[in-house]
This record gives structure tokens, sequence and C-alpha cells, in this order.
């Protein structure tokens, strides 16, 4: 009998968490794109690129800058399919220029689209009405993977309901945006550290969206650091966001930052080697019960471990050859 996969075995009738990189790196210019696509191929596709169509287009030049991202997209360079696109938000009257583009142009090898602002889950489910209207008119074939950011206060009161809609993949919070919509009421020093995961305000809204993402089988997908020379303080900010907020996935605005927020998000090479034993013997098992160094597992342990393998892959961490084959030759 053929052995049964874990996706198979241990999240049936569940939205499961898709297999993104721990970082979405932003670019706004050709330039930018062109260098960030010549790490990913030196790197291998262990972080995203978003050609950002929103704050990366001069005004006036929004259709040609959302021509230069989608050719960026279908260019050889990127060789590895991780290349998405961030458009304007919904009360720009560029939007809906920036969708038609994208998907006539590009819509078979973007990754993704991200929607920044919503003001609620109205705002979404419209910019997504017209995204799959756009792509059936292309006749693409493929519904593109949605990215919302959550940085106003209707769309953090709806971030359960945006979470919950198909088509979703990853709630990323825009904290910047989002301390300012306070209209000073949440100090300037929480749009960094160690601020931004102290102040009460910003700390609830980090967690609201990441409960409310991994609840639904989305990836939340944390803010930028602003310091970009500092390794160690990157670093730090990634780490921060993950073991303490369940961030999975983080922006990088900088070459400098994508380093120490991939190390931050990997899981301890400890924890790895114990995962790949046991889920190798609960798949021998057939997904039943097993004992482990004197301790019972079954599938609710094995959940953990298969997404903690499935994150450590995702991050480039080198599996051996025999789990390679076993859990990902497909």
């Amino acid at each position: 009998m053929t052995a049964m996969h874990p996706d198979q075995v241990l999240f049936q009738g569940e939205r499961t968490l898709p297999d993104m990189p721990a970082i979405d790196h932003y670019a706004g210019s050709e330039k930018l794109i062109t260098k960030a696509l010549s790490i990913q191929q030196d790197m291998g596709p262990v972080f995203d690129i978003t050609c950002d169509c929103e704050d990366g287009a001069k005004a006036g030049q929004e259709t040609e800058h959302a021509h230069m991202a989608a050719t960026m997209v279908m260019s050889e360079a990127n060789q590895f399919g991780r290349v998405g696109a961030r458009i304007h938000d919904i009360t720009h009257p560029h939007w809906r220029r920036d969708v038609d583009i994208l998907v006539e142009d590009a819509g078979q090898r973007l990754a993704f689209i991200t929607f920044p602002k919503p003001r609620s889950v109205d705002d979404v489910r419209e910019q997504l009405a017209y995204l799959r209207m756009q792509e059936a008119a292309n006749h693409t074939g493929i519904a593109l993977p949605v990215h919302v950011l959550i940085e106003t206060h209707g769309a953090l009161r709806d971030a359960w309901h945006i979470a919950a809609l198909d088509g979703v993949e990853s709630l990323d919070f825009g904290l910047m945006d989002f301390v300012s919509a306070h209209h000073g009421a949440i100090p300037g020093e929480a749009m960094r550290s160690p601020a931004q995961f102290e102040h009460p305000l910003v700390a609830r809204a980090k967690c609201e969206i990441a409960a409310a993402a991994l609840a639904h089988g989305v990836v939340p997908s944390h803010n930028v650091t602003t310091e970009i020379k500092d390794v160690e303080f990157i670093r730090k900010d990634a780490e921060r966001a993950r073991r303490e907020f369940g961030y999975l996935r983080m922006w990088s605005i900088h070459p400098n930052q994508i380093t120490p927020i991939l190390e931050a998000m990997r899981p301890d090479f400890s924890e790895v080697e114990s995962a790949i034993v046991i889920l190798e013997a609960a798949q021998d098992a057939n997904w039943g019960p097993i004992q482990h160094a004197g301790k019972l597992h079954d599938r609710a342990s094995y959940r953990y471990y298969w997404t903690l393998l499935k994150r450590a892959r995702a991050t480039g961490q080198r599996l051996p050859a025999d789990a390679e084959q076993r859990f990902f030759s497909n």
C-alpha cells in the first residue's frame, strides 16, 4: 500500500497554510527589481519579490510602471515564478488599470497580487471580484492568490472576515499607515522597535491579524523593520515577530535584510531533526499513534511537526535526501 502523504491525512476538511517563502521582498523600480531577481537566482526561491505598483509608481506614470512590473514578472530572470505585484488601493483611480495590465501581460506567471489599504472586507471583495473577472476575460485559467494589507481601522475590524475570503493567502500588517491612522494617539516611536512590539494598540493589532490569519489557513506576514545596516537588530525584529506574535513571513525592503530575516524565521535544527524522525515513523504506522523518546505522539503533534518541516524547507534549510524524497518529491 502506498504511504499516505501528511497533507492527505492531517488536515482533512481544513484550509491548510499555503507553501510560501518566509520573506516578501519589496522593490519599486526596475533597477531594484532586477537586483532582487539576481539575489533570488543566487539564493534560490527562499524569498518572494513584490513589484510595487503603488508607492513605486511616480504620479502620472502609473500605466508605464505597471507595464514595467509585468515585463519583469515575465522575464527570464524570474526563474522560480515567485514574483508578485502590489496594486494601488481602492480609492486610487488607477487600481483597475493596474489589474488589467498585470493580468493581461503577466497573469500566467504572477505569484500573487497584493491589495493595500482596504477600509473593510467589502473593499477586498470588490477588488477580488474585479481580479477574477479580468482573469476570466483573459482566459488565464489561473485564480491568482491575493495578499491583503491590514493597515486601517476598518480592515483590522474585519480581519477575520477578510481572512475567510476564498483566494486570500496572506494577511500583511502595514505598521506605519496603521500608526498614522491614529492621528498622533500612538507615538511615532511605535513605528520601530522596541515600541512596535510593546505599545498595547500596536501589539493588539499584530495579535489580531495573526490570529485571524492562522485560524483560516492564511499566512500572517509581518511589517518591515526600518533598520537596514544592523544585521543583529534586523534578526531580533524578525525573531520577535515569529516567536512572540506568530508571524510566519516578513517583509524586507533592502537586500541587507533578507539573510537575517531568513535566519530568524528558520526552526531550530534539532527540532527539525526530531520532526523528521517522528513523521517518518508516523507515516510508516499509517498515521496511527507512535512512541518517540519515551513520549506518545498522534495526529495532533504530527500536524505541528509537519508544518514545522515545511517551514524549515521554505526558509532554505537543507533536509536529508530520504526526507526530501519521502515528503517533497512531488
